[in-house]
């Protein structure tokens, strides 16, 4: 290792501070040709919970690390990525799942130290917002809904985004500012597990769901009428089966990880009210058919408490071939008069979203859906596809609801390109959806 006493290390991030989908470029200079230098960075998340990680990097002839252009020689992760040390973190002491500010109306804040083999250190920072400078945050609590309304700065008409979470429940509030912060009215919906609702996603009334989407209509007063449902894993399989329920009121679907079939209610059943086998939704009062009805070929889940598989997508591969059950809780996605986006991950191990997304594609081509149709597919990439520049380092979890561990599949590397790629790829289909005409 060579070492340099009198060497000087500078640390510099461009841009410093900006929203959480910026790239930086974070660089290490005044470093002597060829010197080891350790970089780690640290986050205060959720909970006041801290998040670290750390890399090393040989410096080039000019004395240079450039995150940009380096692969590290050790540390947390193993290849050129510019934001590899903040995907790479873990929490430390903890086994926290939140990746956000308790408050996301506040930045994310990275500390960075690097430290030469001779000890001298030299700091930097990065802040990470999830809301742009003017996005405004609302409550919302009219009409029996429970939501979080983010505006965007500017003068609208401004096109909206319905944001649903998945079987964790809650609110998703992350979401909901960044696409704020990109222009749209964002109205992050809960639907179980949020104040005043049920804890649970069983017997969940679409009727409610209907509410939140007629509310926007009416009170947002979207532009050119445009609102777009948007939502992970449960809320992927949802914002299908509104898009197909309630056509007249969806311009656009963009399902996250979905699942094409109508599910039960799985981990986040009430066991008082059928559990794992649980009805879901339901309409008119009446449960929908759902996979786990009396399924005919499927012997076991993986909800049961149990050591699970690292794959529980396995059961839902026994559950199709009850193919008559199979048929009946399918999503008739054709209904739809939405263009719709699909994002899935060909290593998603909680359920097949990669084969989902291919069975409503494959029928929306069969009907001659008219409108756009796009199918974002990652390589390594599991269940976990999160917003870009976010630690996605937790392939395995325990459910929010159930407490059940499960394996979302991936790994860190791949996890962080889908993060990004599929974010640009949404951004640029509701572009291309919302863009002026001329």
């Amino acid at each position: 290792m060579t070492t340099n006493p009198a060497s000087a290390p500078v640390v510099s991030v461009t841009p410093a501070d900006g929203l959480i989908d910026e790239p930086r470029r974070i660089v290490v200079s005044g470093l002597a040709p060829d010197e080891l230098v350790a970089i780690s960075a640290r986050t205060v998340r959720a909970g006041g919970v801290l998040w670290y990680s750390q890399a090393t990097f040989m410096a080039d002839a000019d004395g240079v690390v450039d995150l940009t252009r380096d692969a590290p020689v050790g540390g947390d992760y193993a290849e050129i990525s510019a934001m590899g040390l903040i995907w790479s973190q873990k929490p430390v002491d903890s086994n926290s799942q939140e990746l956000f500010p308790d408050d996301v109306m506040q930045p994310l804040k990275t500390a960075l130290t690097a430290e030469t083999a001779a000890g001298v250190k030299a700091e930097g920072a990065l802040l990470q917002r999830l809301a742009a400078e003017g996005v405004e945050r609302q409550e919302i609590r009219e009409d029996g809904l429970v939501g979080t309304l983010f505006t965007p700065a500017g003068p609208g008409p401004h096109p909206v985004v319905v944001v649903l979470n998945g079987s964790g429940g809650g609110i998703n509030e992350p979401r909901g500012a960044l696409y704020a912060s990109h222009g749209y009215q964002a109205f992050a919906l809960g639907y179980f597990k949020a104040p005043g609702l049920s804890p649970f996603i069983t017997e969940t009334p679409l009727e409610y769901l209907e509410t939140g989407l007629n509310w926007a209509h009416r009170t947002l007063k979207p532009r050119d009428g445009f609102v777009a449902v948007a939502g992970q894993s449960r809320g992927g399989e949802l914002s299908l089966l509104l898009g197909a329920t309630f056509p007249d009121l969806i311009s656009a679907v963009i399902a996250y990880v979905p699942g094409a079939m109508v599910h039960g209610a799985q981990g986040a059943g009430d066991p008082a009210r059928g559990g794992w086998q649980g009805v879901t939704w339901t309409r008119g009062g009446e449960p929908l058919t759902h996979l786990w009805q009396d399924n005919k070929a499927v012997h076991w889940h993986p909800w049961g408490g149990d050591a699970p598989p690292t794959r529980h997508h396995s059961v839902f591969f026994e559950g199709l071939k009850d193919t008559d059950l199979a048929a009946r809780s399918r999503i008739p996605i054709e209904n739809t008069k939405a263009a719709v986006l699909l994002v899935s991950g060909r290593d998603d191990r909680a359920w097949p979203s990669s084969l989902y997304s291919k069975m409503v594609v494959s029928t929306l081509n069969r009907h001659d859906h008219p409108h756009l149709v796009r199918h974002l597919d990652f390589d390594d990439a599991g269940h976990a596809i999160n917003l870009p520049f976010v630690p996605s380092t937790q392939l395995s979890r325990e459910h929010p609801v159930s407490k059940v561990p499960y394996t979302n599949g991936g790994t860190p590397s791949g996890n962080a390109r889908a993060d990004e790629g599929s974010w640009r790829g949404v951004l640029a289909f509701l572009d291309e959806l919302t863009r002026p005409a001329g």
